[in-house]
């Protein structure tokens, strides 16, 4: 069985390549992601988990709310150092190829509650 460990890093992976399909390299392999990344990907699974209907601006919101609690702002390019990520605006102002990303987060998320992984982490 999945943990919910397992679960984020296919999470984030699946958005890695997805970026990498678009031309950006951005995203580093999760054995690189430093904590605070890979605690975001563990959040947004459980987010999902929690709320199994939310639809993907509720997982964008919810993300939205995230970062802005931790001190990020919206910027033109990531960066981690200055905290500005190009994705820090409500959900519908994010172009189609950025919101697919939380259409692909919440398909993992909610296949491998289907097929069982949950029950390993939800108790």
């Amino acid at each position: 069985m999945l943990t919910i460990i397992e679960v984020a890093r296919l999470c984030h992976e699946a958005n890695r390549a997805y970026c990498l399909a678009l031309g950006d390299t951005s995203q580093v392999a999760w054995a690189d992601a430093p904590e605070w990344q890979r605690q975001s990907a563990v959040n947004g699974v459980e987010f999902i988990c929690i709320n199994q209907d939310a639809s993907p601006s509720a997982s964008h919101e919810s993300w939205l709310k995230e970062k802005l609690e931790n001190g990020w702002k919206y910027g033109p390019v990531k960066d981690a150092d200055k905290k500005e990520h190009p994705c820090c605006v409500p959900y519908d102002q994010l172009p189609p190829e950025q919101r697919a990303k939380d259409y692909i987060f919440g398909a993992i998320v909610r296949t491998c509650v289907n097929i069982g992984v949950s029950a390993a982490f939800l108790k």
